[in-house]
């Protein structure tokens, strides 16, 4: 990959977990990254005409898979490709959001050897995918379709677990969550999750957690979440950070989609800080900056 971003991986089939789960292990198909020290990048594709940070610049087919090609050039270890937008929109079938995505995923699992994502909550979809290239389903929905982790588990998938209150595509303006309390809710929604994934046949290290800033929460219960990123990793299981351009950034500081990159950057390096091990963003060349400067800090 080069020194900007040299992954931490051993290739081969990774071995099941003794009891006892580590935060520290995280299995994407046939590797498994050590990541004691060091947090993975993984870039967003979002191959939709109205995504809320591209706004479909990268909807057309060439376009995505440039986008591709540009995150793995600035050292994504993972690529994440999403065909349907998580907030509000027109409705996408199940098999447009299959033509939309299994492209991208087949171009990029023919160019590069990179661990490559999914973004979809449909397990029609991630299926599809996985037969293209891709080895983990995000899934923003908390797996609300029945058949999702058993698609996963047939498929030797990982999978990203998030915090959502409602549904994906539904407005939630505002969130209540008992006592007040959004960490505790966040902690016992991704725990039952956790436990169905394990029930599917899910190994520890194949499941990675997702506290879902901006997801049926407001500002100060993003912000809340963020705090309390080193609770969430002592649930055990590896944290994904998904803050890039996000609108708490926006409301909390005042600035715009485009203005949010230096924020961005920060929520970053301090959910890094705190123990996250996958950030997911778009700009990835900025935070590999940020991953290795967290890793020289974390190593000495």
């Amino acid at each position: 990959m080069g020194s900007l971003t040299e992954r931490n991986q051993s290739s081969g089939q990774s071995t099941d977990l003794a009891p006892g789960r580590s935060p520290w292990i995280i299995e994407l198909g046939d590797r498994s990254f050590d990541v004691h020290h060091r947090a993975l990048i993984m870039g967003i594709v979002n191959r939709t005409p109205d995504s809320f940070f591209d706004n479909g610049t990268t909807f057309d087919l060439d376009q995505s898979v440039d986008r591709s090609c540009a995150l793995n050039a600035d050292g994504a270890d993972i690529i994440d490709v999403g065909g349907v937008r998580a907030g509000p929109g027109a409705a996408v079938s199940v098999i447009e959001e299959i033509e939309r995505v299994v492209p991208v995923i087949e171009a990029i699992a023919t160019r590069f050897d990179v661990p490559i994502s999914v973004d979809t909550w449909q397990s029609q979809v991630a299926k599809a995918a996985f037969a293209a290239g891709a080895v983990c389903g995000n899934d923003i929905s908390g797996f609300s379709d029945p058949e999702y982790l058993n698609v996963c588990a047939a498929n030797g998938a990982s999978v990203i677990a998030t915090h959502i209150r409602l549904a994906p595509r539904v407005n939630d303006p505002n969130p209540v969550y008992p006592n007040d309390d959004v960490v505790t809710a966040c902690e016992e929604y991704l725990l039952e999750r956790l436990n169905r994934a394990l029930a599917a046949g899910l190994r520890p290290a194949q499941v990675i957690f997702d506290a879902g800033l901006d997801l049926g929460k407001t500002t100060e219960q993003s912000l809340a979440l963020l705090r309390a990123s080193k609770r969430l990793v002592s649930l055990d299981q590896p944290l994904l950070l998904s803050a890039s351009n996000k609108g708490f950034l926006g409301e909390l500081l005042g600035l715009e989609i485009d203005q949010r990159r230096v924020a961005t950057l920060g929520a970053v390096a301090y959910g890094i800080a705190l123990g996250c091990r996958i950030v997911r963003v778009h700009d990835v060349q900025g935070a590999a900056r940020v991953v290795n400067t967290i890793q020289a800090i974390l190593n000495q």
